[in-house]
């Protein structure tokens, strides 16, 4: 996967990184198979959930290119 970043949308990124779910459940996003949550930017869900975006940016990220 390319570099997340905070225009990627939600649903992109656990289609192709199903193990990023406890990245979002941990700022609070527990309904992540709603439509309106899916479909939402990192940014957008960071905004709403009063978490700055690069500290979760930076998590999916290091996740995804684990190994």
């Amino acid at each position: 996967m390319a570099k997340i970043t905070k225009d990627t949308i939600i649903g992109d990124i656990l289609d192709i990184a199903p193990q990023a779910a406890p990245v979002f459940m941990s700022i609070g996003m527990h309904c992540l198979g709603c439509p309106a949550s899916r479909g939402e930017t990192v940014e957008q869900a960071c905004a709403v959930h009063g978490i700055p975006c690069q500290e979760i940016l930076d998590k999916l990220n290091a996740l995804v290119t684990e190994d």
